[in-house]
């Protein structure tokens, strides 16, 4: 294995079994039986608004980036568009 390789294994062995099971449940939910919210509540015994808090701070985290990087840069990127645009109606308002 190279260097690189055992780097980011080390990182992805970083994060605990729930946090690696919110970034693959993040990467597939759309495969669910039922809702978005209603699989949250099932699997993660958390509201939707609490797993939401987790997985922005989760994707913040190198060790989430290191277990799945297009995920993680995708949900980042997704996240900043959404800052971008509350910003942008915020000075149109005003």
């Amino acid at each position: 294995m190279t260097e690189a390789g055992r780097k980011t294994e080390e990182m992805s062995q970083g994060l605990s079994e729930r946090e690696a099971q919110i970034l693959d449940f993040e990467k597939s939910w759309w495969q669910a039986p039922s809702s978005k919210e209603q699989e949250i509540r099932d699997r993660f015994d958390v509201s939707a608004s609490r797993y939401y808090q987790i997985l922005n701070q989760l994707i913040d985290r190198p060790e989430a980036l290191a277990h799945d990087p297009l995920l993680v840069k995708r949900l980042r990127r997704l996240r900043e568009q959404r800052q971008r645009s509350r910003s942008a109606s915020r000075l149109r308002i005003r």
